[in-house]
């Protein structure tokens, strides 16, 4: 299994629009295959979507797409809001959990963290050892490795019902003495953005 996150910098200001086009011309194109989740930037790099879709390999997201796009029913008409465009295809860990429905929100941190070459079996093991316990606390949606886009990537992305329960979460974590992994991380670079569920989002 392969996610594509697709993550699109729009026009200031267009946002709603591009909402729209987006949602009425998705049903059409959930008959190729599934979206796992829609969101847009609340804290962080502001006017941006990240929309995340499923294959089984790339294969499949290759033959999938130039099926929509033949049948003319995709891409939707978003183009003249789009300032950036920028795709990933990642890889979920084998401890994540699967993107499926629900409704852990409405508040989603993505933390995006750039390691040192080499190191992501390192920090997966730290992670495999520690993450029940961290689970206890809030949910996790998904934790992936980079396979095509920028590499040595590790992104993980949590729910929250308020910004006031992350604070919370993140601190009593720190307390109890159970989160960060207690394993030095060999990172290069961290970001974080959080995010909020579109109406057609799966994932809410």
């Amino acid at each position: 299994m392969i996610y594509e996150f697709r993550t699109y910098t729009l026009q200031p200001r267009t946002m709603p629009e591009f909402l729209k086009r987006f949602g009425d011309a998705l049903p059409k194109r959930l008959e190729f295959s599934p979206l796992a989740a829609f969101w847009t930037s609340e804290i962080g790099p502001l006017n941006q979507v990240i929309h995340v879709w499923p294959y089984k390999d790339t294969n499949e997201r290759t033959k999938t797409r130039a099926a929509a796009v033949k049948a003319g029913i995709w891409p939707p008409k978003t183009t003249e809001f789009i300032a950036e465009m920028r795709s990933d295809i990642l890889e979920p860990l084998p401890f994540s959990p699967k993107l499926e429905p629900s409704s852990h929100g409405p508040y989603f941190e993505m933390r995006t963290y750039t390691m040192k070459a080499g190191t992501i079996p390192q920090i997966a093991a730290s992670w495999e050892a520690q993450l029940p316990e961290r689970l206890k606390l809030s949910p996790l949606i998904g934790v992936f490795s980079s396979d095509i886009g920028n590499l040595n990537q590790w992104v993980h992305i949590w729910a929250y019902k308020s910004l006031d329960e992350r604070v919370a979460t993140r601190k009593k974590a720190i307390e109890m003495g159970i989160w960060p992994p207690k394993t030095p991380t060999p990172m290069e670079r961290q970001e974080t953005k959080i995010l909020l569920p579109a109406s057609f989002s799966p994932i809410k």
